[in-house]
């Protein structure tokens, strides 16, 4: 029975081709908006997720404005801070603009970032090539830098840039080490991702210290050993900060990465949803549109419906018939905005350089979705078709 009306259904969508597929339009436009948009959300938010990831997870940013007697942390301060428990480093930073010059004729202006060996440490693999920054570059002051394969293809257009020099503010450097391509070392530099030149160096903090001319540190990471007491360590830096700055309101500000990043998913699942639900109108519509295609099928078939009744056909037969073509029509819309939609999304991945990954959660709520309201609004035509009086339907021929 049920081959059989899966067969007339499918021979009855197939004789109306144009109709079908204007009727199954909305449900496309539908499926296609969900499936498009879902996928391209959750490809930017993994995106986010994994730069805020390659900042370390298990530390919190510390930006320290200072009040007008003190501006930034002194080394005292870093030794308090080192002293909290469950604390296993302290990796300050301090972000510069500057111009980067070699030969005397290549220029670029990039965002120069200080950091000391505790950060290279944690962060060993985003060295590709020769070394990172250590201890005795701190302490001597060294005038060596790691830059990224961004700025070593500017200045150095593909050579091997390890023990050559580059001028940075009119003071030599050399070139110790080169950063991955995709590295983000913090909070800031992913921030500006995308903005500007994509040319970065890291050099030893002490030195950008000097650069800037500055004595303190206004900005730092501090390093967790137990990710579960966050809490309880944000609270005891806390306590050092406002001894720091004499309890003064706004003399800093503390970022946990780890609620950074849940955030991030909670913001953007939400976005999800929302966007997900916009979309669903158009398959509201499309089931509206089923519906009263359903109807007009009824109304045309009349006299089809009276003959089965007549030869014996039992009304749940006639309405399983019915139903089915509904289902067939919303799927069919549902399959084709499916391959309209993954097609959407690779093409906006590809543009926007993101990862491009298929959400089965999309797929399932697409389809999902697109079935039940083939069930659901192709309900009633199939009921009245199968409540007909084959008398009545015969009277119409």
């Amino acid at each position: 029975m049920i081959r059989e009306s899966i067969k007339m259904s499918w021979q009855n969508i197939l004789s109306n081709k144009m109709r079908s597929f204007l009727t199954t339009l909305g449900i496309i436009i539908g499926v296609t908006s969900i499936i498009a948009l879902i996928t391209i959300v959750e490809g930017v938010t993994g995106e986010v997720t994994n730069q805020f990831a390659s900042l370390g997870a298990g530390k919190i940013i510390v930006q320290a404005y200072g009040t007008p007697l003190k501006q930034g942390l002194s080394d005292s301060d870093l030794e308090k801070l080192m002293a909290v428990e469950n604390v296993s480093g302290i990796s300050p930073t301090l972000t510069v603009n500057a111009t980067v010059v070699r030969n005397k004729t290549l220029e670029e202006k990039v965002s120069i970032d200080g950091k000391n060996e505790i950060y290279f440490k944690n962060n060993s693999d985003l060295i590709i090539r020769g070394r990172a920054l250590n201890i005795l570059d701190m302490e001597n002051k060294n005038r060596v830098t790691v830059i990224n394969q961004a700025l070593e293809e500017i200045l150095f257009f593909g050579e091997n840039s390890i023990g050559k020099t580059i001028q940075i503010n009119g003071i030599t450097y050399q070139v110790v080490g080169v950063l991955d391509e995709g590295a983000i070392t913090d909070v800031n530099s992913m921030m500006a991702a995308g903005m500007g030149s994509d040319g970065k160096a890291v050099i030893p903090y002490t030195t950008a210290m000097r650069i800037a001319g500055v004595n303190n540190i206004s900005s730092l990471e501090v390093l967790i050993t137990d990710t579960d007491k966050a809490d309880e360590v944000i609270s005891s830096v806390e306590l050092v900060l406002n001894e720091a700055f004499n309890y003064k309101e706004d003399s800093y500000n503390i970022i946990n990465m780890d609620s950074l990043i849940d955030m991030m998913k909670t913001m953007t699942g939400m976005m999800t949803s929302m966007l997900a639900g916009i979309a669903s109108i158009a398959l509201l519509v499309g089931g509206i549109g089923i519906m009263n295609m359903m109807l007009v099928s009824v109304t045309e078939r009349t006299t089809e419906i009276g003959l089965r009744k007549a030869l014996g056909a039992e009304p749940k037969r006639i309405q399983l018939q019915f139903l089915i073509e509904s289902i067939f029509l919303s799927l069919l819309g549902g399959l084709i905005g499916l391959v309209l939609g993954l097609s959407i999304s690779w093409v906006v991945a590809s543009i926007i350089d993101i990862q491009f990954a298929i959400s089965t959660g999309a797929i399932v709520l697409g389809v999902g979705f697109s079935a039940a309201v083939g069930i659901i609004f192709g309900w009633a035509p199939a009921r009245r078709a199968s409540n007909l009086n084959p008398i009545d339907a015969l009277r119409s021929v």
